[in-house]
C-alpha cells in the first residue's frame, strides 16, 4: 500500500512574505507577535496552504516595515487591488504639498537645499544649490538632473571636493543600505555606477570613516558642510513618500559667513 503526501506549492503571496520576511532577519514567531497572530498560521501562508484577508496583507506589511510601493506589490500578490495611488508631481491634489516645499526651500536660503524623487532625480532647489553645480559639465545639468550622479561625477560637483573617497562613500554607502532593504536591480547597477567613480580611501590616523562633512572648494576657499535629509513619513501617495529633502547647513563659521555673502535672502 503506497502512502501518497500532498504538497502544496506556495503562493505568489507565501513567496514574496517569506522574501521580505528573510530580507527583514525576522523570524516566523516574531512576525506572528508583531501581527497578533499564531506562527502556525504564518507558515501556512507562505507555504500557500491559507490564503489571508486584505486587513491581515496591511498588517504584515507594517510590521515588515515595506513602503508604500511595496505594500501594493503585496497585495496584488495576494489578489488584492493597490490601495496608495501613485499621483504625477505637477497633479492639482499635490499642489499644496508642491508650494510647501517651495517655501522651505525658500526659507533654508542662504543655504543650498534640493528636494529629489527616487534614484536621485531633481524635483526641485533653491538658488544656493548653484553652489554646487557651478562648473559641472553642461550634459550634467540636462534635466532630468540626477543630484546624485551630479556629485560623483568626473566632470561634476566631484572635481571640487577635497575629501571625495570619504564623501563619496557615504552617499553609496547610504544607498547600499537602501538596496539592501529593499532590492532593486535598477538601484543596484546605480550604485555599481556612482562606486566606479570614486578614488580608492587611504585611510590615514585622522581617518573618520565616510561620516564627514562635505569639503567643497569655492573661490579659492573651502566650505565645510554638513546635511540633513528629511522624507515624508506619513505619506498615503506613492510619489510623495518617495520625495527627499536634502538640506545642507555649515560647519563652521567661514562656510556660513560665504553662504551669507553670497545667497543673501530676499
Amino acid at each position: 500500500m503506497t502512502t501518497m503526501t500532498a504538497v502544496t506549492d506556495a503562493s505568489p503571496f507565501g513567496r514574496e512574505l517569506r522574501q521580505w520576511r528573510t530580507l527583514r532577519r525576522i523570524s516566523q514567531l516574531d512576525l506572528a507577535i508583531a501581527t497578533e497572530t499564531s506562527q502556525r498560521y504564518l507558515s501556512f501562508l507562505e507555504q500557500g496552504r491559507s490564503h489571508p484577508g486584505r486587513t491581515m496583507v496591511v498588517r504584515l506589511a507594517e510590521s515588515l516595515g515595506l513602503s508604500l510601493r511595496e505594500r501594493n506589490r503585496l497585495l496584488l500578490s495576494a489578489g488584492y487591488a493597490p490601495v496608495f495611488p501613485e499621483s504625477a508631481l505637477d497633479a492639482p491634489e499635490l499642489g499644496p504639498v508642491r508650494q510647501a516645499l517651495e517655501v522651505v526651500l525658500q526659507g533654508h536660503l542662504p543655504y543650498p537645499a534640493v528636494v529629489t524623487r527616487k534614484y536621485g532625480i531633481m524635483v526641485a532647489a533653491n538658488a544656493a544649490f548653484e553652489l554646487l553645480t557651478e562648473d559641472c559639465a553642461p550634459e550634467l545639468l540636462a534635466p532630468p538632473v540626477n543630484v546624485l550622479r551630479l556629485a560623483l561625477h568626473p566632470e561634476g560637483t566631484a572635481r571640487r571636493v577635497a575629501n571625495l573617497p570619504e564623501w563619496g562613500r557615504h552617499i553609496t554607502g547610504s544607498l547600499r543600505n537602501r538596496a539592501g532593504r529593499s532590492p532593486d536591480p535598477e538601484l543596484d547597477a546605480f550604485i555599481a555606477e556612482l562606486d566606479g567613480y570614486l578614488p580608492p580611501v587611504e585611510p590615514g590616523p585622522h581617518h573618520l570613516g565616510f561620516a564627514v562633512p562635505l569639503r567643497l572648494r569655492a573661490e579659492g576657499c573651502e566650505l565645510r558642510l554638513i546635511t540633513t535629509l528629511t522624507s515624508f513619513a506619513t505619506a498615503t501617495d506613492i510619489t510623495l513618500s518617495e520625495l527627499h529633502l536634502e538640506a545642507f547647513l555649515p560647519a563652521d563659521e567661514t562656510t556660513a559667513d560665504y553662504l551669507r555673502g553670497r545667497f543673501p535672502r530676499a
